[in-house]
């Protein structure tokens, strides 16, 4: 079985047994995302029973942001891209991508469990395909007010989650557009905008839309709120620890550089040192938005 899906205008296709238990798995969080099977995609991922001999693999490099989140080891491999992936807390791989240079196409298998593999491959792939298309998939929540889109970034327990919620529970008109992995990508008109996305952590979000970007706003758990408008240069570096994407491939950084050039140029971007509670919500709020 073959499906396409379109997440931030970039159309992606996905071929696995009919039989495989991880179609019924994807329902909930990819069904808003279907597209018809009628043109082109970025990239084609397709399931293999067995991967190809592996031994001459040579090392590029290997990646974890911390204890609680997958290895990621980068090889090359027969003039391709080979991906190792160790599941949280385990001890070998138990997911294996192939990958075409350019991430066009994708060939995985996988021993552990189908629900973290599928949703892995979709989200890394997705993030390497698009790093040279103005695309930048982040880690961060995203609220919607009035028809823009206000990005909270921060290191994996900030309060990203929390700050939404204080926005949505004491501001009126406040929807959560996604609350982990949002997309944000520069149309050919220079504008910015923040996408929905099949990924949204531990919060049942899966929107299908998208909407200007109004504000990027870094979070830092603090004892006082406080809120600055962030230089061009602390700007860019906000938002390049927040987006996915392996910098050891020159292709994939020149691309993710020159998309935040663009993104700090034309989105204001603050910093917000704040307490978990509602007045560092209404004065982000009147800074970034009114």
């Amino acid at each position: 079985m073959k499906k396409v899906y379109n997440v931030a205008g970039h159309r992606f296709s996905i071929e696995m047994p009919d039989n495989n238990p991880a179609w019924e798995m994807m329902h909930g969080n990819y069904d808003p995302f279907l597209a018809d099977d009628d043109g082109d995609v970025l990239f084609a991922v397709r399931y293999v029973d067995i991967m190809p001999d592996t031994s001459a693999k040579r090392l590029v490099t290997k990646d974890c942001e911390g204890e609680g989140f997958s290895e990621i080891g980068l090889y090359e491999l027969d003039g391709r891209w080979l991906i190792e992936m160790i599941e949280p807390f385990g001890a070998e791989p138990t997911l294996f991508l192939l990958c075409e240079k350019d991430f066009s196409e994708v060939w995985f298998h996988y021993t552990g469990d189908a629900r973290f593999s599928i949703e892995t491959v979709l989200m890394v792939v997705f993030a390497f395909a698009t790093a040279c298309h103005d695309t930048l998939q982040m880690h961060a929540s995203v609220t919607m007010h009035q028809g823009k889109g206000y990005v909270f970034l921060g290191k994996s327990g900030t309060g990203k989650s929390t700050h939404s919620r204080l926005w949505i529970n004491n501001i009126e008109g406040c929807e959560l557009l996604n609350d982990d992995n949002p997309v944000i990508r520069v149309l050919a008109d220079g504008s910015v905008h923040v996408y929905g996305s099949p990924w949204s952590g531990k919060t049942p979000c899966y929107r299908n839309l998208d909407v200007p970007i109004g504000a990027i706003v870094e979070l830092h758990q603090a004892k006082t709120n406080v809120i600055r408008r962030l230089s061009l240069p602390a700007a860019y570096a906000a938002i390049y620890v927040s987006f996915s994407g392996f910098r050891f491939i020159k292709e994939m950084a020149d691309g993710l550089h020159a998309t935040n050039e663009k993104v700090v140029s034309r989105v204001p971007v603050y910093s917000l040192d704040c307490l978990p509670n509602a007045d560092a919500a209404f004065l982000c709020y009147k800074a970034v938005a009114q």
